[in-house]
């Protein structure tokens, strides 16, 4: 059966498909998610918005997003970023929550427009969602009455700093809440790391690198996660990205070739997965300080 989509792409479509009134801003809003009833088909719908959006929700029923499937019954943030698709089943029923929408004019010539991308939780799954405390979701609540606030009263020129300014608080509490998420599942996400270190060690060690230097996405395929999730996580248990630890693992691999065969430059580049060697003597090199030909004749 083929898909059917529904585009959202500004504050007025997001209010109209809730039922919910005219917006009070053109360019965000917060909506009381358990007393709206959203214009929803009886089958699975795709959504694809133009917005960032915020949800704390507490329903019955199943979510998709991405590859990722959730049920929200004890309540957790899920953050989406623009040009992302969400899939809801026809039996979702909101119990509790609200929905923050903002649409990215609204970061146009601030300084949180520019750091939108310190916030790669809005490209994590749906399965990596945030579960707050109460504390946490108490804070949270009162940086949103701050943005109602100055969006629902008289509009001036210093209407946008104080919503972008509550905005940023908002997400940057945000931030540290899942720096504590992930501390709190050390257990887990040891495991996660161990599984991606022996799955960057089988790649290195079979006979498959002519397909090249594997890419993020396909470790976090292989764990069953979001490549952005899966490089904080290394990040805050290792300080390594997963690039890095790509990069890392790729130049203890070209050393072992230099040292141990008599082959080519060329002849190691390309069998590393490089259609040219200069790309391969760039990436060496930056690994190691020293250019493939210098560390193999070094003393």
């Amino acid at each position: 059966m083929q898909r059917k989509y529904t585009d959202i792409r500004s504050i007025n479509e997001v209010h109209s498909f809730y039922n919910c009134g005219k917006p009070r801003h053109p360019l965000i809003s917060v909506i009381d998610l358990t007393g709206v009833a959203p214009d929803r088909p009886k089958e699975e719908v795709f959504y694809r918005t133009g917005l960032y959006i915020i949800m704390c929700k507490r329903f019955a029923g199943e979510m998709k997003y991405g590859r990722g499937h959730y049920d929200f019954n004890e309540g957790s943030l899920m953050f989406t970023a623009p040009q992302q698709i969400i899939a809801v089943s026809p039996d979702v029923q909101v119990t509790e929550g609200w929905g923050l929408f903002f649409h990215p004019d609204l970061l146009s010539g601030t300084a949180l427009g520019g750091k939108m991308r310190d916030y790669s939780f809005f490209n994590y799954e749906v399965n990596e969602a945030l579960h707050v405390s109460a504390d946490e979701k108490q804070l949270l609540q009162d940086c949103l009455e701050k943005i109602k606030r100055e969006y629902s009263q008289h509009i001036d020129k210093h209407t946008q700093g104080l919503i972008v300014d509550n905005l940023q608080l908002m997400l940057n509490y945000c931030n540290r809440f899942y720096d504590r998420q992930f501390l709190t599942r050390a257990r887990v996400n040891n495991d996660i790391v161990q599984r991606f270190e022996q799955l960057l060690h089988a790649y290195f060690a079979a006979d498959i690198m002519e397909a090249g230097l594997p890419g993020v996405k396909y470790f976090a395929a292989q764990l069953n996660l979001s490549p952005h999730y899966l490089s904080d996580l290394l990040n805050k248990y290792t300080g390594k990205t997963t690039q890095e630890y790509i990069h890392l693992a790729f130049a203890e691999k070209a050393k072992h070739l230099l040292w141990s065969t008599q082959k080519s430059i060329s002849e190691i580049a390309y069998e590393l997965g490089f259609e040219h060697p200069s790309h391969f003597t760039k990436l060496f090199k930056s690994q190691t300080g020293k250019p493939p030909r210098e560390f193999r004749t070094r003393d």
